[in-house]
Parts: C-alpha cells; structure tokens; sequence
C-alpha cells in the first residue's frame, strides 16, 4: 500500500510537469500558467477611457426626436441626481460613415472614419449615477473599493507574453478622478497583478518628451545592471528566508520578490518601448500631438511587446462631465480623436488588430434635458447635462468583434435602455470571453467565497462576435 500511494503522488507530479510544459503562456514573471479555457479571440487589451461621462446623444447614439421636441418637457418624468429642465437637443451632426452607414457625431469625423471596424453598443447601464462607484464598477466588476480589477483579473488568468514588462499598464497625465489606484488595483489578488501607473506629465513641447521620466529611478548612472543583478538576487534570498519563518503564503512578500524582479527586468526594454520618438514620422503624424496621443500610441506598443492589458485615461479629474455647457466636448474630442482612431488605423497596419481588443468607454452617459441645478450649473439653466446610468454608449473593434455594426437601443430620447440591455458584467463577460475565458470559471478564494470579476452576473454578447 505504501509504494501504491508512492506511485500515485510520483503520477500527480508528473502529470503537473507535463501540463506546465504543455503551456506557451507566461506570468510577469516567467511563471506557467493555465491555459485558456478555449481559443482565444484577443491576446490583449488596450480599453481607451473617456472619464467623466460621455453624452451617448452628442456622439454614438443620434435621436431626432430631441430635435423635434426641443425645449419641450419629457413626456415621462425622469429621475436625475440634480435638478433638470426640458429636453435639449444636440449641437453636433450626425453623419454616416462607410459602408455599414454606421452614425457618428461630428465630434469624432476621425473614428466614423473606421466606422466599419467598430461595434458600437449603444444599450449599457450601471446602477448608480456618482462618479466614484461608476468607475469602479466599470473597472472592477463593483460599486466600493477593494476589488481586484479588470487588468489585475486578466494577467491573473493569463499572464503575459514579456517577462520583462508588467502585465498590465495604466497610462494617464495624472492620476485620474478621486478614485485612483483602486481602479488599476489588484485587490485581494497577488500583489503582482497591480497595474503599473504610468503619468505622462505632458511638456509644453513635444520634443521634450522623455521616456526616461515616465518611469521613475529606471536607470543608475552609478550602478551597473551586473552589480544591481547581485544586489536583486541577494534581497530575494533573504525574503526567501523570512519567508521559511514566517510561512510560504505571505502574499505581500511574495508580491515584493517580483516587483523587485519585474522592475530590473524593466530597465532593458521599458524606456525603449516607451520612447515613441523611435516610431516614423508618418506614425506620430497619424496619432498627432498631446498626452492622449502618445498614450494611445504607447498602448500600441506595448501590446506589440506582449503586455496584456494597457488601459489609457484621457486626463486626471472628470474632463468628460460637462454639467454647465456640453459644448466644451468639442476640446476633448478634438484631442482624443484622432488618436483613438489611429490605435485602430496602427493595429491594423502592424497585423495586431485580430489579436488586440479595443475598448472605448466611459462610466456612464448623459440626460438628453438640460440641466439646470447643483454642480457646474451653479444654480442656473445651462446648456449642460447630468450624470445618466440608465443608457449610454461605448465602442469596441478588433479582437474577434464585428465591424461597422450597432447593439442595443435606448428610447427615444437617449434616457434609458429599450432594447437588448448590457450591464457592466455582461461587457467584463464577454471580454473575457474573447480573451479564450469563461467568466464564471475565473476565481479567487478569499474570506471563505469564490470571487470573480463578474460578481454573480454577467452573460457573453454572442451578437456581437464575428
């Protein structure tokens, strides 16, 4: 009986030998992990955030209704978070673009330009209309802090293809909203699947970009990556150490080990991937000038390098609520446009596109009245809109999505979803479907319950996948 169960525990560990041999998917840090759960569609992800809110009826979601009932009340009351008037239609044409038709505003003429590779669903809602828990929940599947996040989920999953970057990289000017490093946090998981915050701190000029101060002490001029190679090795054997004292599942320890690896190894390729000033001139042209351009195109690169997921926010604040006048969208649009159009354009053009999963979105919409209290508005009507979970709009293209199409419908007005509704866990559902995951299959034991992005919801968009 004794050499039985002997040969049994040599099988087990065989056989875990031969599964890890069997998978081509690396961690951050070299490590095996499990293999999708089917054929992937995407390898990466490269999610564009508007935060603020964008107002699904100035840019995606066109309604001639608020034309003809312009300056008239709702005909069903609504309920906002601060006081509204009547029905404001919107500034912005809208015009068709390619061979789908498909209508964008005339605040994105750029992005109608690849109407044909985009899906835009024009039917998501989350629950609550504040900033802060919209943002999280876009980001981490829930309302409050602490949560794992969307990149934290993936590179848990699956790893990353480039043992020399982190798996996961947010790109802003600045921190963004309130909220912070929640939203790239990686929660109860390993500390290893945090992102890696990246502020590009826009010059005045452009050629006084320097990828070098993206990155905080990336290099010593007083220190040879030889003798910093000996110091790494020794820290870590002396965590290893502590770690035989106090236990093998000090997580934070552990997270500290291959952060301290993932940052030596990032001294070889980090400020080479992040000097976009190395990509043609024709290239940087595409993208133009601005921190939001060179994050887009960063993005790009990095998921050319293996990096799993890159997440880019427009600029810190809440740049997209635009309470008192609506009108100020044209600035943003006029910054991120073109470059949002060229990740696409660049992808395209690199043979990227099929493996790469764009995502452009925003935490919840606008109300199609005018808003005329509180905030912004100071108490006066404005040419502004409030907060509006109830309906709004983001796009996707690439990654196994279909081109040039539209899903989903909101009423007639722009208010609320009226048909073919997707929540926040549906989106998180079918990315990682895309991503050769299912959803419900991806957890994490803590405090006793099996977590997962997507909470106890969510369902894949099958509608929506070439």
């Amino acid at each position: 009986m004794g050499a039985g169960f002997g040969m049994m525990a040599f099988a087990q560990m065989v056989g875990a030998s031969i599964a890890e041999a069997s998978s081509s998917v690396l961690s951050s840090m070299g490590e095996r992990v499990i293999k999708p759960d089917f054929k992937p569609r995407a390898k990466h992800v490269i999610f564009l955030f508007m935060n603020g809110g964008v107002s699904q009826v100035d840019t995606f979601d066109p309604k001639p209704e608020l034309d003809k009932y312009d300056g008239k009340p709702i005909p069903n009351a609504i309920k906002t978070e601060r006081k509204t008037g009547s029905l404001m239609k919107s500034p912005f044409k809208f015009s068709r673009y390619g061979k789908s038709g498909l209508e964008v505003s005339e605040l994105f003429p750029e992005v109608g330009s690849i109407a044909d590779d985009i899906c835009v669903i024009r039917s998501m809602h989350t629950e609550i209309p504040n900033h802060e828990p919209s943002l999280l929940i876009m980001n981490t599947g829930h309302i409050q802090p602490g949560r794992p996040s969307m990149g934290a989920w993936l590179t848990y999953g699956l790893g990353t293809e480039n043992k020399n970057l982190p798996g996961f990289v947010v790109l802003c000017p600045d921190q963004p909203t309130v909220v912070g490093p929640p939203l790239w946090s990686n929660g109860f998981l390993p500390a290893m699947h945090q992102g890696t915050f990246i502020a590009d701190k826009a010059p005045r000029l452009e050629e006084e970009f320097d990828p070098y101060e993206l990155i905080p002490n990336i290099h010593s001029d007083s220190t040879s990556l030889t003798d910093q190679r000996k110091e790494v090795d020794l820290v870590e054997k002396l965590n290893r150490l502590r770690m035989q004292r106090v236990g093998p599942n000090d997580e934070e320890l552990e997270g500290a080990i291959k952060a301290m690896e993932t940052a030596y190894r990032m001294q070889t390729e980090a400020p080479d991937v992040f000097d976009i000033r190395k990509e043609s001139e024709a290239t940087q042209r595409l993208y133009g000038p601005g921190s939001t351009a060179r994050g887009c195109l960063m993005a790009v690169r990095l998921v050319e390098k293996g990096v799993r997921m890159v997440q880019v926010y427009y600029a810190k604040g809440d740049p997209w609520d635009h309470h008192d006048d609506i009108n100020r969208h044209r600035v943003n649009a006029r910054h991120s446009d073109r470059a949002f159009a060229a990740v696409v354009k660049d992808l395209k053009s690199r043979g990227l596109l099929d493996d790469t999963l764009v995502v452009c979105g925003t935490e919840f919409g606008r109300t199609p009245v005018l808003e005329t209290g509180g905030g912004g508005a100071g108490g006066r009507v404005t040419n502004g809109r409030d907060h509006n979970p109830h309906g709004f709009s983001i796009w996707l293209a690439g990654g196994g999505v279909k081109g040039g199409m539209t899903y989903g419908r909101t009423d007639d007005f722009g208010f609320k979803v009226a048909e073919n509704p997707v929540h926040i866990h549906d989106l998180h559902a079918t990315i990682l479907h895309l991503l050769g995951i299912n959803h419900e299959k991806l957890t994490y034991n803590y405090s006793g319950r099996d977590f997962r992005l997507t909470d106890v919801a969510g369902k894949v968009i099958h509608d929506i996948i070439a």
